[in-house]
């Protein structure tokens, strides 16, 4: 999100949504565009996340694609945490009130396989303008459900790397290797820790939430080896890799972290660097648009090199707003529209020439890269952000084989209770509340509480 980042990584969900089961009450929405919530006819229902990306295509729809169509689309814009709690209502209902929703690569395979979604793949197919070989690979995969039908169209996409002040590191000698480990990392932390005053060496996110805390974190735990779950969904929390990864993360921020890191998320973390408060910062691509703005203090200063590794070969994590289409809809075909042009060639052109080519939903298109405007405009990232996409594996994210699909979650719908709980855990050891070895054993013990509902399966 614009305001904190163009989309800040996934809060709480539906624990038990997939279930059937109503989540807690809504707020009310924000209505957009002429008119209230129509059935049927020539409008359609679209429910979304206020992230900037999404509030771009809204004021561009009546323009652009309402003029040319003749769809009316009625806008609903929440916030994260709200709109996912509102999504999940309509859908696991049934009710048809939205044609289409944002939807996460989390969320879209488990929506799936529950028969809520429309299949997407034979519009696409039928789609000669939409060019669906042109999504990036990763995306198409995580948008994929078990029966090998794809589900979403990516509106965007990220991935994560490291981020650095360039020049902070050339007044230090240090040098950022091309593809760190994390132990590289750790010793530049303590390095560039005070190479200004009251600069800390990095920041991580330690903010409880299973979106915060729990998505970097994740990714630390794939490359260390360690796992939540092994391939019989037995809970390995208390292993090697699971238990190395938590205490090198927690003692790498406590160290030489930010200040109040256990409160600290994608948020207050993008603002450190912004600030010159922290010299690294390892998180979602999607913050290099806001480090590089025209406004920004420290456009030109960063640097940009992959996820940060120790087992595997790589270790960014893959995420994805995307349009899923509600198999209720009243207007399965009118939504195809919407989604086509949403996630089209021409809408990113459409943004870059109207509204700025730094603001393109980026990251799901390889043609997006070969666009000279926008080349130019992301040149200090844009690169090192398609890289990263695509050497995302959410199948195979580790060094063994996973019972689900997921880099930096479980996909599962207990995951967003799960994952909050133990990065409550986590976050309190960062705190100093805990030992890490005392968080580690709680959190095995809430994840062998899953392990009683799939073992066997």
């Amino acid at each position: 999100m614009r305001t904190q980042s163009r989309r800040r990584p996934p809060g709480a969900l539906l624990a038990t949504a997939a279930a059937g089961t109503l989540l807690a009450p809504l707020l009310s929405g924000c209505w957009a565009g002429a008119g209230g919530l129509g059935q049927g006819g020539d409008s359609i229902n679209v429910l979304m996340v206020n992230n900037p990306q999404m509030t771009d295509l809204q004021k561009l729809t009546a323009e652009h694609f309402t003029r040319e169509t003749g769809i009316k689309v009625n806008f609903t814009v929440l916030p994260e945490n709200d709109v996912r709690d509102k999504i999940s209502q309509d859908f696991a209902n049934q009710a048809g009130q939205y044609d289409v929703a944002t939807l996460s690569n989390y969320e879209i395979p488990i929506y799936a396989r529950n028969g809520w979604l429309h299949e997407l793949g034979s519009y696409a197919k039928k789609d000669s303008g939409f060019d669906q070989q042109d999504i990036l690979a990763p995306m198409r995969e995580s948008l994929t459900g078990d029966d090998g039908k794809l589900y979403g169209e990516p509106f965007y996409g990220e991935s994560s790397f490291l981020m650095y002040r360039k020049d902070v590191f050339a007044r230090k000698g240090l040098t950022m290797p091309a593809h760190p480990t994390w132990q590289q990392v750790a010793d530049l932390a303590a390095k560039a820790d005070g190479a200004q005053p009251g600069m800390k060496g990095i920041c991580l996110r330690g903010l409880p939430g299973w979106g915060e805390l729990m998505a970097p974190l994740t990714t630390v735990v794939n490359t260390f080896g360690g796992t939540w779950f092994d391939q019989d969904w037995n809970a390995r929390l208390g292993d090697k890799g699971f238990k190395d990864a938590t205490k090198f993360y927690v003692d790498l921020v406590r160290e030489h972290g930010e200040s109040g890191a256990a409160q600290s998320g994608f948020a207050e973390c993008l603002n450190n660097l912004t600030q010159g408060k922290t010299a690294m910062w390892y998180d979602a691509t999607s913050a290099a648009g806001s480090l590089e703005s025209a406004k920004s203090p420290v456009k030109g200063k960063i640097g940009y090199v992959p996820a940060p590794v120790e087992r595997t070969r790589n270790s960014g994590w893959l995420y994805t707003w995307a349009w899923g289409v509600q198999k209720a809809s009243h207007n399965p075909d009118r939504a195809w529209k919407f989604v086509s042009w949403a996630s089209g060639k021409g809408y990113e052109k459409l943004v870059g020439e109207q509204v700025g080519w730094s603001d393109v939903p980026a990251g799901k298109r390889a043609s997006t890269y070969e666009i000279p405007a926008y080349r130019n405009e992301a040149a200090a990232f844009q690169e090192q952000t398609r890289a990263a996409i695509a050497g995302a594996r959410p199948r195979d994210p580790g060094v063994q084989k996973r019972p689900a699909p997921g880099i930096q979650f479980v996909g599962i719908p207990e995951f967003t209770d799960l994952g909050t709980k133990v990065s409550q855990e986590i976050s309190a050891a960062i705190a100093g509340r805990q030992s890490v070895d005392t968080a580690i054993a709680k959190s095995q013990k809430l994840a062998s509480e899953i392990t009683k509902e799939y073992e066997g399966r």
